[in-house]
């Protein structure tokens, strides 16, 4: 019985698991696994045990906290070298790593984080070899052996955790466990630092892996195999997808949907775009989304709404695609449609909301004292406060078209889009995507998206973001410059 068959068969066996405290800790990390999918920022609150790998690996006893004892997780440090083994065929190895695969898939999550701090704590590159390659380097630059030494250097600072991963690729569901994997751990890396170096690998391999030039596009119709539809369905991350007869509309024809698609995930869309075929740019998404309304003439479409983008694998966060998908389509849309003239969006605004709460005082001190004395009215309270300003707007769509409040309303969604800068980019995260690809804010509308999840979002508002093809160069430039480019209409809203 060869090693990886004994773990396969042993491991779980001969570890308590099934202890009470055990199936709590596992089931903790499982719900803060599913908060973390549906958009939670925070980690799972119990901490990994405290005993780093190589100190776990020289015990003898496991401490309370710790799935595998220090025994197996020896056991499980010689399957994971024993892919990598020198001696062995690239074949052979990556058999091995399926192997592993296979008890990982049946290991409870604690014993999973135990495999992934073994890749990242031990599988590490020479720190001597890679300080005598940098000295190396650092004296031959300027000399002819300049290029050699830096040859030497970068080799030295490649982990053997690079090889690792690379043996798990060898079998096409390889790069599925992978991505998997990362997905599963990307929610434990702020509790846990010491898994930073596995994730920053996986990514750096996955950028490579699934660089655009690897990627085929592909339109998703109605005539696509049902399992494709599927997928739409169940990674549509904008609009939920409520019926067979909404995602038929969406895919009827005047509307195309096209995603990417790499040969080592076959079936699955790693990003998808949809894209409504209509005569003038859209201000609402209902009229988008309404499954009764008849099919715009395509002979007179000039204009082409992007008004759901969704990224289907969270393992590949990191890896950006999402660009070069709407550049694709946009060629092949002009190509199918020579009427079209205008490219644009209509996107939320999935961080006003929250950010407006936490900012209102210092918009509402931005004010002339004749636009704070017109909202005092609106509201009915003087002396004018942030909370009274917050409770007034929270029924939106019950606001007049004349009223103070909604004017504010849109005056502080143009200063978050168009003035909101960390680090230089853009707060809100679909306006760093648009706007990163050369966008413009172009037009805020109001209750443009109803719904009770567009009503706490950015209280019904959303965004054309417009892609002016001959623009997008110097857009990009004055983004790199901590400028946000914006249309006269945001900028006539700006207080």
């Amino acid at each position: 019985m060869n090693s990886s068959n004994w773990i396969g068969r042993n491991v779980s066996r001969l570890l308590p698991a099934a202890s009470s405290k055990q199936k709590d800790a596992d089931a903790q990390d499982i719900r803060a696994q599913a908060a973390s999918k549906s958009g939670a920022e925070d980690a799972p609150k119990d901490s990994p045990a405290a005993r780093s790998i190589p100190v776990r690996l020289e015990a003898t006893l496991r401490q309370e906290g710790e799935a595998l004892s220090p025994r197996l997780l020896r056991r499980a440090l010689q399957e994971l070298q024993a892919i990598i083994d020198p001696r062995v065929s690239e074949v052979e190895g990556g058999r091995r790593a399926m192997d592993v695969a296979a008890w990982y898939a049946d290991a409870p999550l604690a014993q999973r984080r135990d495999l992934w701090l073994l890749m990242s704590e031990i599988f590490v590159a020479d720190a001597q070899k890679t300080r005598e390659a940098q000295a190396k380097f650092a004296a031959a630059v300027g000399t002819p052996d300049e290029a050699v030494a830096e040859v030497h250097y970068r080799r030295a600072t490649v982990s053997p955790r690079r090889r690792l991963l690379q043996r798990f690729s060898v079998y096409p569901e390889g790069v599925r466990f992978l991505v998997d994997l990362r997905a599963e751990m990307l929610p434990f890396l702020k509790a846990d630092k010491r898994l930073m170096a596995l994730d920053v690998e996986l990514e750096y391999m996955f950028s490579t892996w699934f660089d655009v030039g690897f990627l085929d596009l592909r339109r998703i119709s109605w005539d696509s195999p049902a399992s494709l539809i599927e997928k739409l369905i169940q990674y549509e991350a904008v609009h939920d997808i409520k019926s067979w007869a909404d995602v038929k509309n969406r895919l009827d024809s005047d509307r195309r949907c096209y995603g990417f698609f790499h040969p080592r995930l076959p079936g699955i869309p790693l990003i998808f775009v949809e894209v409504a075929l209509v005569g003038e740019m859209a201000a609402s998404i209902e009229p988008l989304l309404d499954e009764h309304a008849a099919a715009s003439d395509l002979d007179k479409a000039t204009t082409a709404i992007f008004y759901s983008i969704s990224n289907t694998q969270p393992g590949l966060r990191g890896v950006s695609f999402g660009d070069s998908l709407i550049k694709r389509v946009v060629e092949t849309l002009k190509d199918e449609f020579p009427r079209l003239k205008v490219f644009a969006t209509l996107s939320p605004i999935p961080g006003l909301r929250s950010w407006l709460g936490k900012n209102a005082a210092g918009l509402l001190d931005q004010l002339a004292d004749k636009e704070r004395t017109a909202l005092s009215q609106a509201i009915g309270a003087d002396p004018l406060t942030p909370g009274g300003f917050l409770d007034a707007i929270e029924s939106p769509l019950e606001l007049p078209e004349k009223s103070p409040l909604r004017r504010m309303l849109l005056q502080c969604a143009a200063h978050y889009l168009g003035q909101g800068l960390k680090d230089g980019k853009p707060l809100d995260a679909v306006a760093r995507f648009h706007l990163g690809n050369g966008a413009r804010v172009e037009r805020l509308n109001w209750a443009a998206d109803p719904s009770p999840k567009g009503l706490k979002q950015s209280y019904g508002l959303m965004v054309n973001y417009l892609y002016d093809l001959k623009r997008l160069d110097k857009h990009r430039a004055l983004l790199a410059q901590g400028k946000v480019p914006v249309s006269t209409l945001i900028q006539d809203l700006y207080i």
